[in-house]
Order: structure tokens, then sequence, then C-alpha cells
């Protein structure tokens, strides 16, 4: 499925030290090949109706929401700010 970034995944992407961006790389390419992937143990957002949390690592998540037949990728930091809003 194709992905798209907004501007604020893009900044937050590059403040990431390059191990974390690594890891984020990874989880993006699972993406693409199957949003559903184990390994992200992707979930919905209980407080964001339509938005999707999705694991990098332990501390690291993602969220995104599906556009049509496009993954928008919109937030990237530890859990609990990516959270705070997804």
């Amino acid at each position: 499925m194709p992905i798209e970034l907004t501007e604020r995944f893009v900044g937050q992407y590059e403040r990431l030290s390059a191990t974390i961006q690594r890891k984020v790389d990874k989880s993006i390419r699972l993406l693409e090949t199957d949003f559903r992937h184990p390994g992200l143990k992707t979930h919905p957002v209980q407080s964001a109706p339509g938005i999707f949390e999705a694991s990098v690592d332990r501390r690291y998540h993602m969220t995104y929401e599906r556009k049509g037949d496009v993954l928008l990728l919109r937030n990237i930091d530890n859990h609990d700010e990516c959270l705070k809003d997804p």
C-alpha cells in the first residue's frame, strides 16, 4: 500500500537518532507490504477514530490513517507523546 508522510512526521523523523530512523524505516517497509504485520502491533487509537498506532520499538510509536488506498503517516514519537496528538 502506498505511503505518504505529513510534514509533521518528516520533521519528527529528522530529529530522531540514526538508530531509531533505521527502525522507523523498517517499520515503514512493513507497513507498505502489510499494515497488519504482527511485528507492528497495529491497533486503533481509542481517542482518535480512524487513526491507528503502530509500534517501532518498545519506546517509539507512529500513527497513521488510511486515505483511500494510501497510508498517511501522521506522527512519530515516544509512546505517550505520540498519542497526545495522534
